[in-house]
């Protein structure tokens, strides 16, 4: 299960890092559809980026996980408004549902219950 959560936050942690890194023309095209301003995609954008590295170090540091994995999560649901908000199409929905579902097993995962 241990080397399932860390796929999981891999997976999440480098396409974050990938999308709003290398992919940002894409971003800010999105934000405008969305009608955000151009601080709050640089606010969403460092955010999801410190959390993305925190999942990432989170595979050494254990007790950066959970937190981290939650709010990505939020910034996942948010994205999920946001694309049905716009009337995007599913497909483009998909990666942010994706994970929001990974972010989801991860946060519950690393629960001490």
């Amino acid at each position: 299960m241990e080397n399932t959560i860390i796929a999981a936050q891999l997976v999440v942690g480098v396409s974050v890092l990938f999308v709003w890194i290398f992919r940002y023309d894409n971003i800010i095209k999105e934000f405008k559809q969305f009608g955000l301003s151009d601080f709050m995609r640089s606010f969403v954008g460092a955010s999801k980026i410190a959390l993305a590295t925190l999942l990432l170090a989170g595979i050494w540091y254990p007790s950066f996980v959970q937190i981290s994995s939650i709010l990505m999560g939020i910034f996942m649901i948010s994205a999920q408004f946001y694309h049905f908000r716009a009337h995007n199409p599913f497909l483009k929905r998909l990666p942010s549902l994706i994970f929001l579902i990974m972010c989801f097993f991860i946060a519950y995962s690393t629960m001490d219950l």
